[in-house]
């Protein structure tokens, strides 16, 4: 009996060791930041599978979505409310692109790399609408290392 519960409490205690390690990023949605008009701060997030990234709504008029076309097979995609947090735990590795979508012309966009991502090349493809189309460049350039890093 005694075994039995020692063998538990070790599976529980293996269980949910697995949970705590999953981190958490926050990542601002800003009028203005360090980068410019209109922007996610980070604009770029290297995380691993089931980690979690957290929009937080700083400045008002901002939301977080995904971008389509910018996301791993099967990844689930989101919208986040305008002036809302949003939190989004990332299970697939992989390429995701993300947008506010009232200034997703103006270049607020952000790019979450999770894990050994293999959609960076179809992500890259995809094409978007003013100062976003430089916005991503500069990010896919910046990613470039973190992605190489982690294959």
């Amino acid at each position: 009996m005694r075994k039995g519960l020692v063998l538990a409490a070790m599976m529980a205690t293996v269980a949910l060791g697995g949970a705590a390690m999953a981190a958490e990023v926050e990542v601002k949605m800003l009028n203005k930041g360090a980068e410019g008009a209109m922007v996610f701060e980070p604009a770029l997030v290297t995380i691993q599978p089931g980690d979690t990234v957290k929009f937080i709504a700083t400045d008002k008029g901002h939301n977080a979505e995904s971008v389509a076309g910018m996301m791993p097979e099967g990844a689930a995609t989101f919208v986040g409310k305008i002036n809302e947090e949003l939190a989004i735990t990332f299970d697939k590795p992989g390429v995701y692109g993300i947008k506010c979508k009232p200034h997703y012309a103006m270049g607020m966009v952000g790019m979450i790399v999770v894990g050994k991502p293999t959609n960076e090349a179809e992500a890259a493809k995809v094409t978007h609408p003013g100062k976003a189309k430089q916005t991503f460049a500069a990010l896919f350039g910046r990613a470039g290392v973190s992605i190489a890093q982690a294959k």
